[in-house]
C-alpha cells in the first residue's frame, strides 16, 4: 500500500503600517515635497530624508529645481500632510499645528549632478543616479500578482485608517501595525496562520469593545472566511494599551519600512529606499521597472513567479546585469526568460522616466500601503501592456529553437 505524500509546509509573514505610523509619516511629507517640487519642475533632482521626534519635525536633504524652495512652502506642505493623516488633536501627542519644521535643503552635489548628466539630456543620455540592486517581484497567488501576506497586511491597514477616519470606529487613532502569517502548502496559500492587529485608541475605549470592534470592523470585512479556521491565531493589542503612539512615542524616518513598500519579505531587497528620491534615482525607477517588467511576466503564464534584479553603477547608463529567476516555475528556463525580458524592456534609466512617466507628482500616493498592487490606482508599472509582446517573443523563440 503507497503512504499518502505528506504536503511540504512553508510559513510566510508580512507586516504593514497605518499612515499614522512614524516612519510612513516621514515617507508621506518626503513624496509630498517631491510632488510639490515636481509640480512646479518636472526634471527636478530631488533627494529628502524626513526625521520625526515628539513634534520636531527634519526636512533635509539635496534639491536642484527651478521651483519655490521657501522654508515656508516646505513647512506648509508638511503640516498638510500630518493633517491630512489625522493629527489634528494635541491629545494625540502630535498635532500639525504644534510641529517645529526644519528645514535643511541645498543643491544637488555637483559631482553626483554631473555624473548623472544635465537636467535637458535625452532620456537614451541619462545616468543611474547612484549604484545598487533593484528588485522586481510578482507571483501568480492574488488578483494583484503578489504575495498574499502583503496583499492581506496592506488590506487591513487600509482598513484601519477607513474605520477611523469614517468614524466607524472613532475610538481609534492614527498609529497601527498589522502582521500576517499565511501557511502554505506546496507553495500555495492554504490558511491563515496568524494575525497581529496593533491599534491605537482612546483611552476611553474599554478593551473588550476594541478587540470586537476591530474583530468585526477590520478582520470580517477584510479577510476571506474559507482562509480562517479554529487554529487561526489572532492577537489584537497583544501588548495591552495603545493609547499613546506616532511621533510621541517612536521616532520615524524615511526608507525604514522598505519591505512593508514592497514585497513583504517574500523577495530580495537591495536597501535602497523609494521615498523622497526623484526618478533619477534607480533606488526608485528601476524598482519600479523590475516589478514591471516581472508583474507581465507571470500575467504571460510562462511562469508562476518571477523574480527580477538590475544592478547600476552611478554615471553609467546601461544596467550592470539583469537577472531573472522563476524560482523552478517557468515553463522556459530562467534564461531564456531574462531574453525575453531584455528584449521588451529597455532598463536604461532615461527610457524607465519616459515609458512610466515618471517626472509627475504621482508619489505620495504610494507612500504609504505600498508601492505595488494598488487596485485603487493606475499606476503605469502595474499595467499589463507588455503580456502580448512577451507571448509573441516566445513563440518566435520556440518556433526558432524547433526549426534549428
Amino acid at each position: 500500500m503507497r503512504t499518502p505524500e505528506i504536503p511540504q509546509r512553508q510559513y510566510r509573514t508580512s507586516e504593514a503600517v497605518t499612515e499614522g505610523h512614524p516612519d510612513k509619516i516621514a515617507d508621506q511629507i518626503a513624496d509630498a515635497i517631491l510632488d510639490e517640487v515636481l509640480r512646479q519642475d518636472p526634471v527636478a533632482r530631488v533627494a529628502l530624508e524626513v526625521a520625526i521626534t515628539g513634534s520636531y519635525v527634519l526636512v533635509a536633504g539635496e534639491v536642484t529645481a527651478a521651483a519655490d524652495l521657501a522654508p515656508s512652502r516646505i513647512q506648509d506642505t508638511a503640516r498638510a500632510v500630518v493633517a491630512d493623516i489625522g493629527y489634528t488633536n494635541r491629545d494625540f501627542g502630535f498635532c500639525a499645528g504644534d510641529c517645529q519644521i526644519d528645514v535643511r535643503l541645498r543643491p544637488q552635489w555637483t559631482e553626483i549632478a554631473d555624473a548623472v548628466g544635465i537636467r535637458s539630456e535625452a532620456p537614451r543620455d541619462l545616468k543611474a543616479g547612484d549604484q545598487g540592486i533593484m528588485t522586481g517581484y510578482a507571483v501568480a497567488e492574488t488578483a494583484e500578482l503578489l504575495p498574499l501576506p502583503i496583499v492581506l497586511a496592506q488590506r487591513l491597514a487600509r482598513r484601519q485608517a477607513a474605520v477611523r477616519k469614517e468614524r466607524i470606529a472613532p475610538y481609534l487613532r492614527p498609529d497601527g501595525k498589522v502582521q500576517v502569517t499565511i501557511e502554505y502548502e506546496d507553495n500555495r496559500p492554504h490558511r491563515v496562520h496568524t494575525l497581529v492587529i496593533s491599534a491605537q485608541h482612546s483611552p476611553d475605549v474599554s478593551r473588550e469593545e476594541l478587540v470586537g470592534g476591530i474583530r468585526r470592523d477590520i478582520v470580517v470585512p477584510v479577510v476571506p472566511p474559507d482562509l480562517m479556521d479554529e487554529g487561526t491565531q489572532l492577537y489584537i493589542n497583544p501588548s495591552g494599551s495603545f493609547v499613546v503612539g506616532g511621533p510621541a512615542a517612536d521616532t520615524g524616518l524615511t526608507g525604514r519600512k522598505l519591505l512593508v513598500d514592497t514585497y513583504g519579505c517574500v523577495a530580495a531587497h537591495g536597501g535602497g529606499s523609494l521615498s523622497g528620491k526623484d526618478p533619477t534615482k534607480v533606488d526608485r525607477s528601476g524598482a519600479y521597472a523590475a516589478r514591471w517588467a516581472a508583474k507581465n511576466l507571470v500575467a504571460s503564464g510562462l511562469c508562476r513567479e518571477a523574480e527580477i534584479q538590475i544592478a547600476y553603477a552611478i554615471g553609467v547608463i546601461e544596467p550592470i546585469i539583469v537577472n531573472v529567476t522563476s524560482h523552478g516555475t517557468g515553463r522556459i528556463s530562467d534564461e531564456e526568460l531574462r531574453q525575453i525580458v531584455l528584449a521588451v524592456y529597455d532598463f536604461r534609466p532615461g527610457m524607465i522616466i519616459e515609458a512610466l512617466q515618471l517626472r509627475r507628482p504621482i508619489y505620495r500616493s504610494v507612500s504609504v500601503y505600498g508601492h505595488f498592487g494598488r487596485p485603487d490606482l493606475d499606476l503605469p508599472w502595474e499595467r499589463l501592456d507588455k503580456v502580448e509582446e512577451i507571448r509573441k517573443i516566445e513563440s518566435d523563440l520556440h518556433q526558432s529553437g524547433t526549426s534549428s
